[in-house]
Parts: structure tokens; C-alpha cells; sequence
């Protein structure tokens, strides 16, 4: 097996148990150390660390939640599925409320199995926080997903060029990032990076804004003011949500980019410039060109090198990334002490829709974390944040047999408990419909009381 491959620690004093899942896991394309004791494989993560535990909860040196309750102290990110022949619903909810990614009773499916060591990997992959040798411009851009890494390759590219480059993207996908990481990796560096929301600033305010103006120019103009322009001379500025830009404005933004000189309101002369532009929008500019909006010269001097920013639901696999490495900087900033997500909260935070992209995210993690009372944010904070109503999301066969159970109630309430019109209701004989009743736990006496329906068995 490769020194490659994902690389787990199975942990079990059933030699027999060891070996058979070790050639499972193996031929699945995993590394498999063994530890035969809790003990052992806590020797074993000190030499190693694997991307994944699988531990019995029975253990002859100590209690299997004792041992993942010491995993989670030294690795609160590593996931744990535990395994046990002696499953219990109290023990299952209470490994998965301290952290556990799953809890599995033998004899367990070798097939579940595998899809939960999938999913835990999928969601605890590590974050990339610190970039790689040479490419520390880029280090506020966390993913690992191929449509950044294309865009990224494109932004390194043009970045060491003086090429305008129009930046487009959803509000909240972080155009302002990748803008502040392309002046990073250009010659520019060094010199300043200013931006300016082009949408948020008052048109009579935006030209001084942006151009500068001179004592007395306008009622209010008390002293000379140097332009954002000037304020950026050497350097690069962005101007954010260019598509809002008023169309007098536009005019004048042009002719500084073709002379490469600003003139401040009121004043007499231009001042030389040296500027790199960056722009960005979540407008659609061509449609803004046909309706007469947006200048198309400006268009044309504005988009020398267009990069599309993806959504954040187009880079799903980013998601526990940012999340985490979110989590980690506002728990610093509040002083609390939250090491993580719970599974199934991180696997919400995977699969929601996130019309509001990485600021959406960012603040729904802010919430969580200042809310959360425990070291790992569970499921209900999430809901709560993304002000979304618990989803419970089951298995084909489970929702099947919910149907199922839900169906024969409302035929036995309809009929009274009589099984004989119920069946024939059904379209089923009565022996196979009271093997269905059998199956569910469903008494047909019972629904002939006052009282209504009362299930043997599991409650709804």
C-alpha cells in the first residue's frame, strides 16, 4: 500500500476483528496501523497521526468514550467513528453529542462502513492555512477546490503584469480578496492597495472622492483634499461595484485612464498619476452596455483580464475549510473555546444554499461561535443561524419504512382497527397485511378505543 494513501488506526482487541477489517480497509485503497488496546493506540498516534480513528468502545485498559474523549484533547479535529457490538440509543447519542462522526453496532455493513469513513474525510479534510512556500500572496484565499485553483493559476499570471482586470462575482464571494491578492503578488506589492465601493458613496461625493478637489471648489471644501488616486500613486486601486458608477462619472474616470493624469475638482491643472486598476462587479455589464448604463470604452479599459469568482455553492468542498479556519479566527477574537463543528452541523453547513457566498458564511460562523456553550457547535446552532428549520434527512430504506408505518396508521384509524377493510383498502390480503402490522409494532385492538392509536414498539 501506498505511503500515499489515507492512512487509519483501528483499534480493537479482537484479533480476529483486526484482521478482517484491516483487509477490508486495505483493499479499499486505505493504510491501516492497528492498536489492540487504548493504551496502544494512543502509542501509536504519538508516532503518527492518521486522518482517521475507528475504535470498539469496549477496550480491556478503558471505556472506548474515555479513550475518544483523550483523542479529542489531542487532535480536536481528527474524526472517530466508533464501533460496538452492544449499541444502545443512549450510548449513540451521547459518542455523537461529545463529537463522535458516527457509532456503529456490529455486525455493521461493510459498505455503510466504507460511505462513513468517505464522508468523515470528506468533511475533516485539513485546511490549507498557511499557502505554500512562494505563494504566501494568496494566503487569505482558503480552498482546495479545481475551479479556484484555475482561477488562482489566472490571478498569479496577470498579477505580475500592469493589465486592468475586471473582477467578476456574486456579492459576498470575496472579490475584494482576491483583488487585495492579486496587488500582492504583483510588482506593486509594496506600494499602497486602496478600494472604494463605488455603490456606497453619494454621487456629488464620489468625484472628490475619487479625483481629490481643491480649497473652495464646492461649499464645504475648506482645504485641499488628495484623491484616492493620488492616495494610490505607485500602487493598485479597486474600485468595487464599478457598475453602480454614475455615468458623468464615467465619462471622467475614463479620461484619467487614457492620460493618466487626474485633475481635482476646481483645480486648474491634472497631476500625473501611476495606478494600477482593479475593478469588480456583480452586475451584468453587457446587459448594462445595451441598456445605455455603462460606457462601453470604459468596459473595454476596464476589462483587459476578466476573473469569475465561483460561488461558494460552486465550491462546495471549501466549505468545512472556511468554516473551520473561520471558527478558529472569531474563537480567538472572543477568547472562547471552540474546537469544531459536530458532523452533522458541518455537514449542514456543506449542503446549504448560501445565497450571501463566503460573507454569508463568515457571519453565520461569527453566531455560532458566540453563541455555542460547548467546545464543538452542534447541529441546532447552525439551524438557528442559517435560520433554517430542522431537516431530518434519512435513508431511502428508513424514509420507506416511515411511509410504510405512517400509511397503515392512517388506514387503521380510517377503519376503526378493523383489519379486514383496512386490508382491503390496501389492495393487500389480511395475512400480509397483519405481517405489515407485525413489522411496525401496530396493534389493531387499540385503534377500536377512544383513546386513539397506540403503538407497540417505537413511538412517532
Amino acid at each position: 500500500m501506498s505511503d500515499t494513501a489515507p492512512h487509519l488506526l483501528l483499534i480493537d482487541d479482537d484479533a480476529d476483528i483486526l484482521r478482517l477489517l484491516t483487509i477490508r480497509l486495505t483493499a479499499a485503497g486505505y493504510r491501516v496501523t492497528t492498536a489492540d488496546s487504548g493504551q496502544a493506540a494512543l502509542n501509536r498516534l504519538d508516532i503518527e497521526r492518521p486522518v482517521l480513528v475507528l475504535s470498539d468502545v469496549r477496550l480491556p485498559d478503558r471505556d472506548g468514550l474515555a479513550l475518544f474523549d483523550e483523542i479529542r484533547a489531542r487532535h480536536p479535529a481528527l474524526p472517530v467513528i466508533l464501533l460496538t457490538a452492544h449499541g444502545t440509543i443512549p450510548d449513540a447519542v451521547e459518542a455523537t453529542s461529545r463529537g463522535a462522526f458516527a457509532y456503529l453496532t456490529k455486525p455493521f455493513d461493510g459498505r455503510m462502513l466504507l460511505d462513513k469513513i468517505a464522508q468523515a474525510l470528506a468533511l475533516t479534510a485539513p485546511t490549507p492555512i498557511e499557502a505554500p512556500r512562494g505563494e504566501e500572496w494568496r494566503e487569505s484565499l482558503i480552498s482546495r477546490s479545481q475551479r479556484m485553483a484555475e482561477l488562482l493559476a489566472e490571478a498569479k499570471l496577470v498579477a505580475v503584469t500592469d493589465a486592468s482586470i475586471l473582477i467578476r462575482g456574486e456579492s459576498g464571494s470575496g472579490k475584494e480578496v482576491l483583488a487585495r491578492a492579486i496587488h500582492r503578488a504583483s510588482p506593486r506589492a509594496k506600494a499602497p492597495f486602496i478600494a472604494v465601493n463605488c455603490g456606497a458613496i453619494p454621487e456629488q461625493l464620489l468625484e472628490s472622492e475619487l479625483f481629490g478637489h481643491v480649497k473652495g471648489a464646492f461649499t464645504g471644501a475648506v482645504a485641499n483634499h488628495r484623491g484616492l488616486f493620488q492616495a494610490a500613486n505607485g500602487g493598485t486601486l479597486f474600485l468595487d461595484e464599478i457598475g453602480d458608477m454614475p455615468l458623468a462619472l464615467q465619462v471622467k474616470l475614463l479620461r484619467v485612464l487614457q492620460e493618466r493624469a487626474v485633475r481635482p475638482v476646481g483645480a486648474a491643472e491634472a497631476v500625473a498619476i501611476d495606478v494600477r486598476i482593479l475593478s469588480a462587479t456583480h452586475r451584468d455589464l453587457d446587459a448594462a452596455m445595451a441598456d445605455h448604463q455603462f460606457r462601453e470604452d470604459l468596459y473595454y479599459r476596464l476589462n483587459v483580464v476578466t476573473l469569475a469568482l465561483p460561488t461558494l455553492t460552486e465550491r462546495r468542498e471549501d466549505i468545512p475549510l472556511l468554516a473551520n479556519h473561520f471558527l478558529a479566527t472569531v474563537s480567538e477574537k472572543y477568547g472562547r473555546r471552540v474546537n469544531g463543528f459536530a458532523p452533522d452541523a458541518l455537514e449542514a453547513l456543506s449542503t446549504a444554499p448560501w445565497p450571501g457566498n463566503v460573507r454569508q458564511l463568515y457571519n453565520v460562523v461569527e453566531q455560532v461561535c458566540a453563541l455555542s456553550t460547548a467546545p464543538l457547535v452542534p447541529l441546532a446552532l447552525v439551524q438557528r443561524a442559517l435560520r433554517a428549520p430542522g431537516i431530518e434527512v434519512l435513508s431511502l430504506a428508513e424514509a420507506r419504512q416511515r411511509f410504510e408505518r405512517d400509511y397503515l396508521v392512517k388506514l387503521l384509524k380510517l377503519t376503526g382497527g378493523n383489519v379486514a377493510d383496512a386490508a382491503r383498502l390496501a389492495d393487500r390480503n389480511r395475512t400480509e397485511f397483519y405481517r405489515l402490522l407485525q413489522k411496525h409494532g401496530l396493534t389493531p385492538e387499540l385503534f377500536r378505543a377512544d383513546e386513539g392509536p397506540v403503538a407497540e414498539g417505537r413511538q412517532e
